[in-house]
């Protein structure tokens, strides 16, 4: 079976020289020999800056890390391919490689220009996450207070912009409002790069029931989100009270990690993970991905759910602790009667059809 994933910022590990890709790495989630035994067959890597970092630094940032992702793939040449169209990740499978792509995460690191945009797609970022976790000049974020009340007139044309270079949107990040505005605006499918349920973990950067059903008669896809906050109710309440020893330990993280975002991101799951084993927060299980697969499948039909995971980028739940543990949403779903094509769709069929929609509608504009 093929499977697409979607992880955050192992690129700004890798910029940092904190780990090589091309090694077992005892830190982190994803590493090729890694990748290898989970069965992982392309990848997209997001091109992370923090939302607080704007203007010409964060370009800047950039494409330091479209840069470091390119060196990857140029320095390992017998397992990893650059890809930018859906033909590319199957070209890459043939070849026994994974494709690696790109995409953006966070609108603020377009400087508020279209040509900026232009220079990314160029260089194959293939997504744009709208936000981050911070609004920016023409989008709402989930987590931030409302400021334009979803999209401006500017967000209106970066998402058409997107359309005309066959990048796809991500409404992962976006405030309701925003998603809403987006879908009303778009020619071509959306994807929701790493959400789940709301109706399982009340979470503001999961999607509401309606949400998914927007997405789905858009054509889009939800790409489910393996953050422990995410998927467990019971997880995320009791992580936003934590208690006196957790914020110690995060305290004392601060001080050691300093301005080192790999680092900080690492010690983080580390911190909480040691939490869930101990008692100290609720345990959250991997088998609350399936339940959330589930969940969106019954909503939004097989032909709009996919993988997000956040590999790199969160707090994994118990028994998916890296990309190796992948096997077992596989079998869980054969175990549940799911059948052999509809898993097909959800480990990265439904992605590629998406990405394909995309591609044609840039051929035909």
């Amino acid at each position: 079976m093929f499977t697409v994933g979607l992880i955050r910022r192992i690129v700004a590990a890798a910029i940092a020289a904190v780990f090589n890709i091309g090694m077992r790495n005892k830190d982190g989630h994803v590493d090729i020999p890694r990748m290898r035994e989970g069965g992982l067959d392309a990848l997209f890597f997001s091109i992370w800056v923090p939302s607080q970092i704007t203007g010409p630094p964060a370009v800047k940032r950039a494409l330091d890390l479209i840069d470091s992702v390119r060196e990857a793939v140029r320095t390992h040449p017998n397992d990893l391919m650059l890809a930018n169209t859906a033909a590319d990740i199957r070209r890459a499978a043939a070849e026994h490689k994974i494709a690696a792509l790109m995409g953006m995460e966070g609108g603020h690191i377009i400087d508020d220009d279209l040509a900026v945009l232009r220079v990314y797609a160029a260089l194959g970022v293939r997504y744009l996450t709208l936000t981050h976790f911070l609004n920016n000049n023409w989008a709402d974020s989930s987590t931030d207070k409302p400021a334009h009340n979803g999209l401006t007139a500017f967000g209106k044309d970066v998402v058409r912009e997107l359309n005309r270079l066959g990048v796809i949107v991500d409404v992962s990040h976006v405030s309701d409002k925003t998603f809403y505005d987006v879908l009303e605006v778009t020619k071509a499918p959306v994807m929701a790069s790493h959400s789940s349920s709301r109706a399982i973990s009340n979470h503001p950067r999961n999607m509401t029931d309606d949400m998914m059903r927007a997405l789905a008669k858009n054509g889009g896809v939800v790409m489910i989100n393996y953050a422990a906050a995410f998927l467990s109710e019971e997880f995320r309440v009791a992580s936003e009270k934590k208690s006196g020893n957790i914020v110690a330990a995060m305290a004392a993280m601060s001080k050691k990690c300093g301005g080192n975002e790999a680092c900080t991101i690492m010690e983080n799951e580390r911190i909480e993970h040691e939490a869930m084993m101990k008692g100290a927060l609720p345990k959250a299980m991997w088998d609350k991905i399936v339940e959330h697969i589930d969940h969106a499948v019954k909503v939004a039909g097989v032909d709009h759910v996919g993988l997000g995971s956040d590999f790199d980028g969160a707090t994994m739940p118990i028994g998916m602790e890296d990309v190796s543990k992948l096997p077992k949403i596989t079998d869980a779903l054969l175990k549940k009667s799911y059948s052999e094509p509809d898993i097909e769709k959800i480990l990265g069929g439904n992605i590629l059809r998406v990405m394909e929609q995309v591609e044609n509608l840039k051929s035909a504009r």
